[in-house]
């Protein structure tokens, strides 16, 4: 028998809601579901007013200031706390998300790690908080150049990396003085207390930091329409992304923006199959394959192409699929009904389309009562057909044959997104070339698609990101406002 994770971390689920320094109930509750079980549901979680989110709005605007006026130290000495406990507590905290997401309890610890990353990041950047100065063009006139807060941020986070992609947001957000209000994905809100439970305890002034749960319709909707925010951080859909940029735009709200993707792996005829499979493996079946980094084309050069989809079936063929919270678990289960069942709908389109079926697409019926779906793999795929064109975010991979590689760089760039590619190649010549045509925001070399350090920008180009890039020293972009200062001694 599996032992599941009592939702008893941070306080009752019911009372899930962070606002002002205090927990709150909600309106209502959802029941969080288990993806690898849905018998064994993680509990019922508090939903929001608008009223409630309006408390966590002005809680928000009287804290900024005083948060910003904290001590450089102290506030170090804060983001580097939640990211020791973070890390400390990997593995209680990754089974949870494991749990309630879906992912392998290797892929769940490892986010956990890397959240507390961000964290101790972001706690080494307070510190780093350093202006310029210039000569002015009129004598005795010095000039200052340093950075601000911006002010009160709303983060809107999804449930695929429910705590990693929240964390990279919330500690640039605190770490350069602002005052955050967090909405996370309904689909993930254990993940989302348990690390609200952590920062609450680092004493932050009240209302700096605010947890709101509820739908992306009502709390959601709200929330990007106020106009007493002053930046929105959202990671989700283009569709989504869209009503985020028409809505804030009214108000002059800043807006960053990371969304879709259809990301390509170049498979070169000089490749090594076998860096080339595993490059596939991770970069289109971890995660469930619910990664905006996962490869999803695979385009294969022709005299290549033989060899590497043999190698390449025989490695999904040992994948071990089964229950997030089993040993040496590959894949669990996705995220929900609803997504198994579009997934199930893209394979009947591959089918409509009259692409070849090398593996996969079918559920799974295993020991446990889940949302399984077996790793897919389909070949003589069309670059233009819709499921090489859409984001499907499914364990669902699609290859498609070309000559050389001007037409591999071509069939890259031959789409609306532009968040990462990848290259598998022995030569330099053609690495250089890749690098420098591939039209994507982030390009690996004989590396996964999925995958990215914590300490360089990450984000897209065309319709992947709109607004300043995350992560890094470059996320100060969108999470401070530049001051030019004047003064002239007497």
């Amino acid at each position: 028998m599996i032992e599941t994770t009592k939702f008893d971390i941070p306080r009752q689920a019911e009372s899930a809601l962070y606002i002002n320094g205090e927990w709150q109930r909600g309106l209502t509750t959802i029941t969080n579901i288990n993806p690898s079980d849905i018998s064994t549901p993680i509990g019922n979680f508090a939903q929001a007013s608008e009223q409630q989110l309006q408390q966590a709005i002005e809680a928000a605007i009287e804290a900024q200031p005083l948060w910003e006026k904290t001590p450089l130290e102290q506030k170090q000495k804060i983001l580097h706390a939640i990211g020791d406990e973070l890390i400390n507590r990997c593995d209680e905290l990754g089974r949870l998300l494991s749990q309630e997401e879906g992912k392998s309890m290797a892929e769940g610890r490892g986010e956990i790690f890397r959240s507390g990353q961000f964290f101790q990041y972001f706690a080494a950047e307070v510190l780093r908080q350093i202006g310029d100065l210039a000569t002015s063009t009129r004598p005795g006139v010095s000039i200052e150049i340093n950075r601000e807060a911006v002010g009160v941020v709303a983060i809107i986070s999804p449930w695929n990396f429910p705590t990693a992609t929240a964390a990279w947001k919330i500690a640039p957000a605190l770490a350069f003085g602002n005052s955050v209000i967090w909405k996370p994905a309904n689909l993930t809100p254990a993940s989302a207390v348990a690390l609200t439970e952590i920062i609450h305890r680092q004493g932050l002034p009240c209302g700096t930091f605010n947890l709101i749960l509820g739908s992306g319709n009502t709390i959601g909707n709200a929330l990007i329409h106020s106009a007493q925010i002053n930046a929105v951080s959202f990671t989700g859909s283009v569709e989504v992304g869209r009503q985020v940029a028409t809505a804030t735009s009214p108000n002059f709200v800043r807006c960053q923006l990371e969304m879709g993707s259809k990301n390509a792996l170049v498979i070169a005829d000089d490749a090594d199959i076998d860096i080339a499979v595993e490059a596939t493996i991770m970069g289109s079946f971890s995660g469930t394959g619910q990664k905006c980094t996962a490869s999803s084309r695979l385009v294969v050069m022709d005299n290549i192409h033989d060899a590497y989809i043999s190698a390449l079936i025989k490695r999904i063929e040992s994948l071990k699929v089964g229950h997030a919270l089993e040993d040496d678990v590959f894949m669990g289960p996705v995220v929900d009904g609803h997504q198994l069942t579009n997934n199930m709908l893209w394979v009947d389109k591959a089918h409509q389309h009259g692409a070849e079926l090398a593996i996969g697409g079918h559920q799974l019926t295993l020991a446990h009562d889940g949302f399984y779906m077996a790793p897919t793999l389909f070949l003589n795929t069309k670059n233009q057909w819709d499921i090489n064109q859409e984001e499907i975010f499914a364990p669902m991979a699609c290859v498609i044959r070309v000559h050389d590689l001007d037409e591999a760089i071509a069939t890259v760039n031959d789409t609306r997104f532009g968040l990462t590619s990848g290259i598998i190649t022995q030569s330099l010549s053609s690495s250089t070339l890749f690098k420098q045509q591939a039209q994507t925001g982030c390009v690996m070399v004989n590396l996964p698609t999925a995958g990215t350090d914590y300490h360089v920008p990450f984000g897209g180009r065309k319709q992947s990101s709109f607004g300043p890039r995350e992560q890094g020293q470059y996320a100060k972009e969108f999470y401070t406002i530049v001051k030019t200062t004047y003064q002239r001694a007497y």
